[in-house]
């Protein structure tokens, strides 16, 4: 019975040790990024990336509740500018995003912070460059992971990166009409 009980807690020792010690090796920075190119020049491109209201159009987080509760503050398109909601929908949650910076028509940058299914912040980005004839648009976010949840930078988030490539895809198609 002893030897059972010592072989119980070295496995449960190592069930529970490998994760944590691997997180202490992860980066807690994480970013994500994708990309698009819209055959459209990049002040017009602008129209569709400046403010948080141009956004809904094409976000496809705004899309999957419809009775997403929403509101607005302060002059949008100008930093400062928030957009706050609340959803029950998992994969919207509640949160804030800040208009932060701003460059145009180059850059929108905001501050993201989630309340809803988890506290965390992150930094959202749009950035735009002139490519030939079209633009480049480049979208995606970073953040701070705290130990030990890092650890879930080794699992891919292909729900998270799918939303992000279609809604530049629904950008592209907005754009180009």
């Amino acid at each position: 019975m002893k030897k059972v009980l010592k072989i119980t807690g070295w496995v449960l020792l190592i069930l529970v040790g490998t994760p944590l010690i691997t997180a202490l090796l992860i980066s807690k920075d994480f970013k994500f990024e994708a990309t698009v190119q819209i055959n459209e020049p990049v002040d017009s491109v602008w129209l569709h990336t400046n403010s948080l209201k141009a956004l809904e159009k094409w976000n496809p987080w705004a899309k999957m509740d419809p009775d997403m509760k929403s509101s607005y503050n302060g002059e949008d398109g100008k930093i400062g500018a928030s957009h706050t909601w609340d959803s029950e929908h998992p994969d919207v949650g509640a949160g804030t995003q800040t208009i932060y910076k701003i460059e145009a028509p180059k850059l929108f940058h905001t501050k993201l912070q989630f309340t809803k299914p988890w506290e965390s912040e992150a930094e959202g980005y749009i950035k735009l460059t002139k490519n030939g004839s079209g633009t480049e648009v480049v979208w995606g976010f970073s953040a701070v992971m705290p130990y030990p949840t890092n650890l879930m930078k080794l699992i891919p988030n292909k729900k998270g990166e799918k939303a992000f490539i279609d809604g530049l895809a629904a950008l592209k198609k907005l754009c180009e009409q």
